[in-house]
This record gives structure tokens, sequence and C-alpha cells, in this order.
């Protein structure tokens, strides 16, 4: 679906923002450091997470017709030592929202992170 009418896409985004924020808790993004599963359902090794970020509520920054932009996530402390090779997005209710390969979706000045070391993202835009 390469070419959605403006209308198609703002409703996607809609959506999406609406499914971000549901949930009793925060939408987070986790970063692992072991290989991407093939699907957003298959579920992700928790032994592989290295960091757990929060975004405020609502976590919808910007919506416009091509993208959703997050707010900029709490810091926080990583819990392993380890070479962050993608992450999952997950909305309020702990529901995955995407997978995202470290590099080519989202980019991190440093992707070795150390155990008691912060990390924190300043953007994430989600295209439809």
């Amino acid at each position: 679906m390469s070419k959605t009418s403006i209308k198609a896409r703002l409703d996607m985004i809609q959506a999406f923002a609406n499914f971000m924020d549901s949930g009793s808790q925060s939408a987070t993004v986790i970063f692992y450091e072991d290989t991407q599963p093939t699907s957003p359902a298959i579920a992700a090794d928790p032994n592989s997470a290295l960091v757990t970020l929060t975004f405020p509520e609502p976590c919808i920054k910007e919506t416009t017709i091509t993208y959703v932009e997050l707010h900029p996530t709490n810091t926080a402390t990583v819990i392993k030592t380890g070479t962050a090779t993608w992450a999952r997005i997950l909305n309020g209710a702990g529901e995955v929202a995407a997978d995202l390969t470290v590099g080519t979706d989202i980019s991190l000045a440093n992707t070795n992170l150390v155990l008691g070391g912060t990390l924190f993202t300043t953007s994430i835009k989600l295209k439809p």
C-alpha cells in the first residue's frame, strides 16, 4: 500500500495514536541485543533486554499526513551490557505496536550499551 489517499493515511495515523495511548500504563520502547523476531507477534526474549524507556502520556507529539512523532522518552538505566540490535515499542496496555531495527529504522548515538549507563530517545517518527 504505497499509494494511499491522504484521508486513509490520516485515519491510519490517528488509529495508531489511539492505540499507543491505550491501556493503564505508559507506552514503552525496549532495546534488545539478540536477533529480531520475524514478526511482532513473536515474543521477545526478556533475557536479551538491555533497557526499557518510557514515553510520557500522551506519547504522541505530532501527527502529520506521513508520520506520527512520539515525545522524547525518560532517561533509563541500562540493565545489561550488550549491543542494541533492535527495539520493540509497546502501547500502554503492553501490546506490541512496532519492531524497529537499530541502524535502519532507529538510530542510536552508540549501540554498545553498558550496564549502569543511561539511554533516552529524543525523537521517534513512525510511518504508516
